[in-house]
């Protein structure tokens, strides 16, 4: 049976509110649970580290800069290089080098405050969407390198089949499609198991 509950939490993007302000805390979270978000909230750098290692990743992290302790752009760092997760910054000030450095960490928006819900959610929308291109782009240009990387494999692999048997280029492609076929792996793997018993007889013959 569906359970309507979890299918719409599902259609709910997810955010995390850090702020060590309790007050905007609570008032940011209220607004936007009511606006359909699913909220969850840590009052510091190392609670949010906690709530990130121990939660599925969420659609954005909304964070303050200036914190006791340790400070915002400290987490935005680890969010854009090890969570990869986007986020936007909120400061009380604008302030130049904060704006900048929240350039360089990856940020996807940059508001100052007080800042209420009317205002926020249409950043949030923006910094989302905005991430989810980046991201496909970045997939993209992954899964084309990853193409590139098999296609060169397969083109050595080739060469080595035609200098050890004596083939032309068609006759070593086939021969190496067919010893894929039947050992039930990839042509890149194959192709790749090729290029390295290749390279450690090469090591053996120079020994």
């Amino acid at each position: 049976m569906i359970n309507l509950e979890d299918q719409a939490k599902k259609r709910m993007k997810s955010l995390l509110l850090v702020d060590d302000d309790r007050l905007i805390l609570s008032t940011l979270s209220s607004g936007l649970s009511r606006a359909g978000y699913m909220v969850s909230t840590a009052e510091s750098v190392d609670e949010a580290e906690v709530w990130l290692d121990n939660n599925d990743k969420p659609d954005l992290v909304i964070l303050d800069v200036r914190m006791s302790g340790r400070n915002g752009l400290e987490l935005a760092e680890q969010l854009s290089r090890h969570h990869h997760v986007p986020f936007i910054m909120l400061t009380a000030h604008s302030e130049q080098d904060v704006i900048a450095h929240a350039n360089i960490s990856g940020a996807m928006g940059y508001l100052v405050k007080p800042i209420d819900i009317t205002q926020l959610i249409p950043a949030i929308e923006t910094a989302i969407s905005r991430a989810q291109e980046l991201y496909g782009l970045r997939g993209a240009k992954q899964q084309l390198q990853t193409a590139l990387d098999a296609d060169r494999s397969v083109s050595i692999a080739v060469g080595i089949l035609m200098d050890q048997h004596r083939l032309g280029q068609k006759d070593a492609m086939n021969l190496l499609r067919d010893s894929a076929r039947s050992r039930q792996i990839k042509l890149a793997e194959l192709a790749s198991l090729i290029i390295n018993s290749r390279e450690t007889l090469n090591v053996r013959n120079s020994a």
